[in-house]
């Protein structure tokens, strides 16, 4: 099992939010009212780890190893909303979120298969990570800097649990699991081709409910992220490409190549949905013995 040696690690790097926040350096003079807002857009955003724990577990009922370190993921994520809400309700009372705004993000998602959606969030831990630490920099406030600068080290350890699950599957369904990576692979690195910001909660979950089935689309203010990447944190191509090299990176550990570009990853997506079409198309009919 995966999750033991995970809740140790994460443990043992935990943040207190009493101790390790430093409250005492709150500087309102540089916080301006346009920051304040998109404090508050962040909180909100990061309640909805709640439905996206929910989804884990349905559609990982047959993985217990990975749904206990869910429980861990679940509580850092939601750890993240309210350190962002005692910063708001400490200096800006006024825009603490309501509990209807925060419910508002919980809703069902649809079913997904399991190894795209360990990957899609795997990808999104990654652009959180880029995200945050953009964030600090944009910042001039010192504590919320400290906070975005908090969360941004957690989305990165975050990605690296994935990826260990993710290594596994490898060993346990070959082609498959590398087919769903590479597949999601392709779409998260390709940001740059999009007008909208690919991350999980960005993307539709639950067709019933289009179009107000994404996260964002259930935010007070459903356009604030374009705004935020494009025009205050200036989320720009520099910043997207760091975050297309991770996975690419990663990708490449993962399956023992390297990838220099989205074209070549499309490739060896290609490649691999041959081999499983191939297989498929030569396996005896359901039955019946496979010849000697």
């Amino acid at each position: 099992m995966i999750y033991p040696d995970l809740f140790k690690q994460l443990e043992a790097v935990r943040w207190n939010m009493d101790r390790d926040i430093p409250w005492d350096q709150f500087d309102a003079s540089r916080l301006s009212e346009e920051q304040a807002q998109t404090i508050k857009m962040n909180a909100i955003t990061e309640w909805a780890a709640l439905p996206a724990t929910e989804m884990f577990l349905r559609d990982n009922r047959n993985d217990s190893d990975f749904s206990a370190f869910i429980s861990v993921w679940f509580f850092e994520e939601q750890k993240h909303s309210l350190v962002l809400m005692e910063y708001l309700r400490r200096f800006r009372p006024d825009l603490v979120p309501t509990e209807a705004e925060l419910h508002e993000v919980r809703f069902e998602f649809d079913p997904a298969p399991p190894l795209e959606t360990l990957m899609l969030h795997f990808c999104g831990e990654i652009r959180l990570n880029h995200w945050y630490r953009r964030a600090a920099e944009w910042h001039a406030e010192p504590v919320i800097k400290a906070i975005y600068e908090t969360l941004a080290r957690d989305e990165a350890r975050h990605g690296g649990a994935y990826l260990r699950y993710m290594k596994r599957a490898l060993q346990t369904s070959g082609d498959e699991a590398r087919a769903a990576f590479a597949k999601v692979g392709v779409l998260m690195a390709s940001a740059r081709r999009t007008a909208q910001a690919l991350h999980p909660t960005n993307l539709h979950v639950n067709s019933s409910l289009f179009p107000r089935d994404t996260v964002q689309s259930r935010l007070p203010d459903p356009e604030w992220l374009e705004q935020w990447l494009d025009s205050q944190i200036a989320f720009d191509t520099t910043w997207e490409n760091k975050v297309v090299d991770r996975i690419l990176h990663n990708l490449g550990l993962l399956f023992g190549r390297s990838f220099a570009s989205v074209q070549e990853l499309n490739r060896y997506r290609k490649e691999i949905t041959g081999r499983l079409t191939a297989a498929a198309t030569s396996a005896p009919p359901e039955g019946l013995p496979a010849t000697a």
